[in-house]
């Protein structure tokens, strides 16, 4: 016998009325996607992306220099800042993800800013490149973007931002070079593997797997091989769950373009020259070389206490691609005591793309940058200077020696008067120039 507290027993007419209804509710749904989905359709292969004008400057082998032209995308920022940012892109991919659409762009964001940017787009090595070294990206189409770059600001050095692999080279670039990098970015750059958790990092450590049989198989590494690879770091949502989502969302237009923008930018992936790969997986993921301080291109040591420059890392919490793990140990042993991390709720790709990055992370780093502007040697402020505070700087600016260069060049007697410090703390200051 139920008892008053048992539920309301379900009649066979109520179980056929449910079904009935469910059913009709579905068919419903069927009907309206229907409808909606050549819409749809119509819209995906209408898409744009990439859209912020740029003008090529420089081109060697494949690679593109990009100069974007804020004028031209009708940006007009209230103050500009003289130190361009080079952006440093991944060899895997095309770079478009950082310009995807006009409200998603980090590229705008910078220049809306008032910086001036340049991005190395690598394009797609031909089977000729397959024996393009490490070396070869960096000290050579790095290092001549840099000085083409360097030339056109009249800068004898720029601020560089390096996204994910393009990150890694960058500070390898940095480590050979600082005296051609004033401020260095990193975002979702892979810099320590070393139990860090990371899928990548596991599947690629040498006890399960070496990139020479796939470099002797291929030359280059197949893009399709790669774009496989990263979408079984997370089967479930890249195979099933976004398709559902498309399915729920395809009468909405502005979810049919972002869909189809970042499904465009997975779908064209590019190859990577085979040397270039092996290395990054042996030297860096396998080896943890360039943590370790023991990385070589060629017969130069990339030494990463020579990254001695402002540092700024910029990690995605979610990361699964590369975990805060694999980034944050480095701010510890690089040469740098200006070293920034910005460390947000988001993924891998959403550092570039979701709305709330570009609402709270973009405008922090376009903060830092401008806060770190390259100044001649010899022009900095007097303030710079070893021992010098507030109070005697403001004594000596009074009497005109205003900069680093002023200070060298006064009368020891007059800077001793001026500034009312003893004769020992003088000579302390004019040493620490030397």
């Amino acid at each position: 016998m139920a008892s008053d507290t048992d539920p309301d027993p379900v009649t066979p007419l109520q179980l056929a009325l449910d079904t009935q209804r469910q059913a009709i509710e579905s068919w419903t749904d069927t009907v309206e996607t229907s409808d909606a989905l050549p819409d749809a359709v119509e819209t995906a292969t209408e898409i744009e992306v990439g859209q912020t004008p740029s003008e090529v400057v420089y081109e060697e082998n494949k690679l593109e220099l990009l100069h974007y032209r804020p004028e031209e995308a009708g940006i007009e920022p209230e103050e500009t800042h003289e130190t361009p940012i080079l952006v440093v892109y991944a060899l895997i991919n095309k770079p478009y993800i950082l310009d995807l659409q006009p409200d998603r762009s980090v590229v705008r964001r910078l220049l809306e800013a008032g910086h001036d940017v340049y991005l190395i787009d690598w394009n797609e090595p031909s089977r000729l490149d397959q024996h393009l070294t490490l070396e070869d990206y960096v000290t050579r189409y790095i290092d001549n973007c840099v000085d083409v770059v360097r030339e056109r600001s009249g800068k004898d050095a720029i601020n560089v931002l390096g996204y994910c692999m393009g990150g890694t080279m960058s500070t390898m670039y940095a480590a050979l070079f600082p005296e051609k990098v004033n401020a260095l970015g990193l975002m979702a750059a892979g810099l320590c593997f070393e139990n860090t958790g990371g899928i990548l990092e596991q599947w690629g450590s040498e006890e399960h797997y070496d990139p020479d049989l796939v470099t002797e198989t291929f030359g280059n590494v197949p893009a399709d091989f790669l774009d496989v690879g990263f979408a079984l770091m997370d089967p479930v949502d890249n195979y099933v769950s976004k398709y559902i989502r498309f399915a729920e969302n395809v009468g909405d237009e502005d979810f049919v373009e972002n869909f189809s923008r970042m499904e465009q930018w997975l779908d064209e992936g590019i190859d990577v020259a085979g040397a270039a790969y092996d290395q990054f997986l042996e030297d860096i993921y396998q080896e943890n070389k360039l943590y370790r301080n023991e990385l070589y291109l060629g017969d130069r040591h990339v030494d990463i206490e020579n990254v001695d420059m402002p540092v700024l890392q910029i990690i995605g919490e979610y990361d699964h691609l590369i975990p805060a793990g694999a980034s944050k140990p480095f701010n510890d042993v690089v040469g740098s005591e200006d070293v920034t991390t910005i460390e947000y709720a988001t993924g891998h790709i959403g550092l570039s793309v979701s709305s709330s990055s570009h609402a709270e992370v973009w405008p922090q780093v376009s903060e830092w940058y401008a806060d770190r502007q390259y100044t001649e040697p010899g022009a900095a402020d007097v303030e710079t200077v070893d021992g010098i505070g507030p109070t005697y700087a403001e004594r000596l600016r009074d009497a005109g020696i205003e900069t680093v260069d002023d200070l060298r060049e006064a009368d020891f007697d007059h800077v001793v008067e001026v500034s009312e410090a003893s004769e020992g703390r003088v000579e302390d200051w004019l040493a620490s120039l030397e």
